[in-house]
C-alpha cells in the first residue's frame, strides 16, 4: 500500500514527504534518543518531525497524539507507528514502532544480565545523570513550543490548567481527566464555539482510491495478521514448555497487562507490580524499583520496565538449563506481548484516524483533548523535575539546572540536534562524576 501522504503543507509552505530510507534513518536514530519517558519522547519528536524536518504538520502531530492518549499502551510508541504509517503507510508503520521499542529492549536485556551477574550499573550512572538533566531542558522547551500553538483561547488554558492540576495534586485517574476535557470541548462546541481556537490547516491526504468495503478488508486483514503473530508465538512457547512455565505465564498476564495500560506506565504499574511481586513472585519489590530506574534512565518508554521484570523472573525461575537463556526468553516474550497489542490499536484504524477531522463533534472531543496533552505534559514536567531536584545536594541541583538550561536554549536558540544535546549532557555527566558529583 502506498503512502497516504503525496503533499504536506506546513505554515503554507510545500514540502515533499521523505524517502523510506530516509525516514528508516530517522527511527533508528529515534529509537536511541528517547528519554525521558512520554513527554521528553513526544517533545524530541515534535522538534523533528514538525519544527526542524517538517515532515508532519503541527495539527497532524497533534491530531494522532491526541488518539494515542486515549488508548491502552505507550502513548509515544504508538504516536511514532501512527506517524510512520501517516509519512509510509504500514510498512512505516511496522518500521517506526519497531524502531522506537528494539534499542531500549536490547539495552534493557544488558543492563538486566549486569544487575542480575553484578548487583549494579555503576558505569552508566553518571552519563544517565547528565542526560536526565538534558531531557528535563527538552521537556520544557516542548511544553513551551506546543502551549503557545495550542492553548491560543482563555479556555483551552484553563482547561491545560485543571488536566494538569486534576493528574499532579488531585490524583485523578488520567483516563477521567482525558475523557472530561473531550467532553468539555464536546459542550463548549456546542453552546459556545468562540471559546475554542480555530482549527489549524493541516496536511492534504491523498486518495488512496480504495471503497469503503475495500478499506475495511484491508483493516480487517492487517488486524488478523496482528493478532496471528501477536499469540502464535506465545502458544509455541505454551507448547513447547508447558502450560505451568514461567515463560508462558508472563507471556499470558503481560498480554491481559496491555490491555488495561491505559493512563501511561505509572497508572498501570502498581498493578503489575503487585502481581509480579506478590502474586506471581516473579521478584521482589526492591528489584522492581530498580527496573523502574533503569527504565527512567535509558531510552525508550517506561512501560520497559516490563521487560527488566521478565528478565529476572526469568532468571531466578527458569524453564530452561541456563538462567540466562530462560531470562532472555522470557524478557523476549514481555516485550511480545507488551508492544504487539499497540500495533493492533493503531494500523488497522489508522485510515480512519486521520478523517475523524471531518466528523464536527470528534473534532471538538479532540479539542479539548489538545488543551488536556498540554497540561498532561506540564504535568510530566513538574514530577520529573521533581524527582531529579529533590533529593539532590546544591552542587548536583546546579548542574543539571544548567544543562537543562543548555539544552532548552540549545533547541529554542541554536537548533541543536538532539541526539547530539542527549550524547554532550551523557558525556558532561561522566565527567561530573568524576570530579565528585553523586549523579
Amino acid at each position: 500500500m502506498n503512502s497516504p501522504v503525496d503533499v504536506l503543507k506546513i505554515d503554507g509552505r510545500p514540502s515533499a514527504p521523505p524517502g523510506f530510507a530516509e525516514a528508516l534513518r530517522f527511527w533508528a536514530k529515534l529509537g536511541w534518543i528517547n528519554f525521558g519517558g512520554p513527554a521528553g519522547q513526544i517533545a524530541i519528536m515534535h522538534d523533528e518531525l514538525v519544527d526542524r524536518r517538517h515532515w508532519v504538520a503541527e495539527s497532524t502531530f497533534l491530531h494522532g497524539l491526541n488518539y494515542c492518549m486515549l488508548l491502552p499502551g505507550p502513548e509515544a510508541m504508538q504516536l511514532a507507528t501512527w506517524l510512520g504509517w501517516r509519512l509510509h503507510g504500514v510498512r512505516g508503520g511496522v518500521a517506526a514502532g519497531v524502531l522506537f521499542v528494539l534499542p531500549a529492549a536490547l539495552l534493557m536485556a544488558l543492563l538486566g544480565w549486569v544487575y542480575v551477574r553484578f548487583g549494579e550499573v555503576p558505569l552508566v550512572a553518571g552519563a544517565l545523570f547528565g542526560v536526565q538533566a538534558a531531557v528535563l531542558g527538552i521537556i520544557v522547551h516542548a511544553l513551551l513550543r506546543i502551549g503557545r500553538r495550542v492553548l491560543k483561547t482563555p479556555f483551552a488554558l484553563l482547561l491545560a490548567a485543571l488536566a494538569a492540576l486534576a493528574l499532579g495534586v488531585m490524583r485523578l485517574p488520567f483516563p477521567a481527566v482525558v475523557l472530561a476535557a473531550g467532553v468539555a470541548g464536546v459542550a463548549v462546541a456546542r453552546f459556545a464555539p468562540r471559546w475554542l481556537p480555530a482549527p489549524v490547516e493541516g496536511h492534504a491526504v491523498a486518495a488512496t482510491g480504495m471503497s469503503i468495503r475495500a478499506r475495511v478488508s484491508h483493516a480487517l486483514v492487517i488486524a488478523v495478521v496482528l493478532l496471528a503473530l501477536w499469540w502464535l508465538p506465545l502458544l509455541a512457547v505454551r507448547v513447547w514448555l508447558g502450560g505451568d512455565s514461567t515463560a508462558w505465564a508472563m507471556g499470558l498476564f503481560f498480554s491481559k497487562a496491555a490491555l488495561v495500560t491505559i493512563g501511561g506506565a505509572y497508572a498501570v504499574l502498581p498493578y503489575v507490580a503487585q502481581q509480579a511481586v506478590e502474586v506471581h513472585g516473579w521478584l521482589g519489590a526492591e528489584q522492581m524499583l530498580v527496573g523502574l530506574g533503569l527504565a527512567e534512565s535509558t531510552p525508550g518508554p517506561l512501560i520497559m520496565v516490563l521487560e527488566f521484570a521478565g528478565f529476572v523472573g526469568g532468571w531466578q525461575h527458569p524453564d530452561l538449563a541456563s538462567p540466562l537463556a530462560s531470562a532472555l526468553l522470557c524478557a523476549a516474550v514481555t516485550v511480545w506481548a507488551t508492544f504487539l497489542p499497540s500495533f493492533l490499536f493503531v494500523l488497522p484504524l489508522a485510515p480512519w484516524i486521520e478523517r475523524l477531522r471531518n466528523w464536527p463533534a470528534a473534532t471538538a472531543l479532540l479539542t479539548g483533548i489538545t488543551a488536556a496533552v498540554v497540561g498532561t505534559i506540564a504535568n510530566l514536567a513538574i514530577w520529573f523535575g521533581w524527582q531529579l531536584l529533590s533529593t539532590r545536594a546544591l552542587a548536583d541541583m546546579a548542574f543539571i539546572l544548567a544543562i537543562a538550561l543548555g539544552a532548552g536554549l540549545g533547541l529554542a536558540r541554536r537548533r541543536w540536534n538532539v541526539a547530539w544535546i542527549v550524547l554532550g549532557a551523557g558525556f558532561a555527566g561522566v565527567l561530573a562524576r568524576a570530579v565528585g558529583l553523586h549523579g
